[in-house]
Parts: structure tokens; sequence; C-alpha cells
């Protein structure tokens, strides 16, 4: 009896299967996981990478603008009105006043998106940077809410990436490719399309945002037409957090 419980004693500890399963469904291999997840997305990214690469050169500069715009600036439409911008000499005050009224919404993002799964300062802070539009829809969708921040890292890694590698093909191959092609374009509008119907799909008892967003632009109308932008944001935020106090809620009780 004494022989056999100094035997269990001193055995290894057996591993945690329950955990380890659980972290391989969450997370997959982090980098493998994010790999499936942004493929659908990177498609679509790619084209409007090459497209942007293509408006770079034809606007007189060089090749290696449009790596350096997707890699440090990485804000998708708002890089399409720089260039103009930055052909044109504009002053920084008019650039940051355009990045601002662009780049708003993504207030809006960081009320739900799950940057407190993500773990170090640095990690943060790229998860900070990187957090597009595809990023956002993909990581707040249904089955996203049990991934890792090793896993929700990973893919913006590689939505960043499928952005920067189609630039800097659409640069270096401009002249292959006509300014006028029809088709690229579409790229973008189809991919929101498809983010959007996805994410009503996965929140069917919350109200819908473009209705919310509808109803606040009609109260501001209504109360505040002097000041209708204004009161539009204010109302649409209002409703975001108590839509988030809601959501909360039922998910405490649940």
């Amino acid at each position: 009896m004494g022989i056999g419980a100094a035997t269990l004693a001193d055995a290894p500890a057996a591993p945690d299967v329950a955990a380890s399963a659980r972290d391989g469904a969450g997370g997959g291999s982090g980098l493998a996981a994010a790999l499936g997840d942004s493929a659908s997305v990177g498609l679509g990214l790619v084209p409007l990478g090459l497209a942007f690469g293509v408006v770079v050169t034809h606007a007189g500069l060089p090749w290696w603008c449009a790596t350096l715009f997707t890699s440090v600036i990485y804000a998708g439409s708002l890089e399409f009105l720089l260039v103009p911008l930055a052909v044109a000499a504009v002053p920084l005050a008019s650039i940051a006043l355009t990045a601002f009224l662009v780049n708003v919404r993504h207030v809006f993002y960081s009320l739900s998106f799950p940057l407190h799964r993500v773990n170090g300062r640095l990690a943060k802070a790229y998860s900070t940077f990187a957090m597009t539009d595809e990023a956002y829809a993909l990581t707040t969708a249904e089955n996203a809410r049990e991934w890792p921040g090793r896993r929700i890292v990973g893919l913006q890694v590689l939505l960043h990436l499928y952005w920067v590698l189609g630039a800097t093909a659409g640069a270096l191959l401009s002249t292959l490719i006509p300014s006028g092609l029809s088709g690229l374009d579409f790229a973008m509008t189809a991919l929101f399309t498809v983010l959007a119907l996805d994410a009503l799909r996965d929140r069917r008892g919350d109200l819908p945002t473009p209705v919310l967003a509808v109803l606040s632009a009609l109260i501001a109308r209504w109360l505040f037409p002097g000041q209708f932008l204004l009161a539009a944001f204010v109302v649409f935020t209002a409703g975001l957090l108590t839509r988030r106090l809601v959501t909360m809620a039922r998910s405490a009780d649940a």
C-alpha cells in the first residue's frame, strides 16, 4: 500500500488533456488556424492590393511607395485617398483631418474587438494597429468567440501580408495591368457585402447595425436638423453602447 502510494506520488503528472484539446480547438496551431480563417478574405484583399499598386505607380510615385503605404499606414480606403494628396503635397493638417474622418469608425470597433484576449504589449500594439474592417468582422463573429490571442494576431498578420504583397505586386506589374481594368474595383464591394451578411447572420438576436444607423440618422434629422451629422454620431454611439450592455447582460444571465 505504501509502495503503491509512493510510486503514484513520484510519477509525473498526466497532461491536462481537456486543456490541450480546448487550446487546440480554440486556437488551432496559431498560424495554421489563422491561415484557414484568412484565406477567403485574402482572396478579396489581393486584387484590391493589385489595384492600389497600379494607382500608386500611375500617379507618378515609385513602386516602393505602395509597399511603404501598405506596411506603415495600412488603412485601406484611406491609402487610396492619400495617393493624390501625397502627389499634390497637401499640408499635413489636411491629411490628418482626412484620416480622422475616414477612420473614425474604428472608435466603434474598439467597443467589441477582442483585444483583451491578446497578451503582451507588443502584440496588443500591433493588434490595435491592424484592426481593419476585415479583421474586425472575422474576430467578432460567433465562431470566433473562443479564439485565443495568438490566433487573432496571426489572422491580422496574414491579412496585412496579403495587402502588402498584393500592392507590391501591383506596383511592380503596373505596366502589364491597364489602369482602367474593370472588375478590380468591385472586389471591395463584394468583400464587404459578404462580411456584412455574415455579421448579420451571426447577430440575429440583436438589433442589426444598419437598422441602428438608419434610426440614428432619422432621430438626428428630426430632433437636431442643424447639427445632423454630429447628432447622428452621438445617437449611434449611444445605441451601440446600449446594445453592448444588453448583450453582456444576456451573457451573464445565460
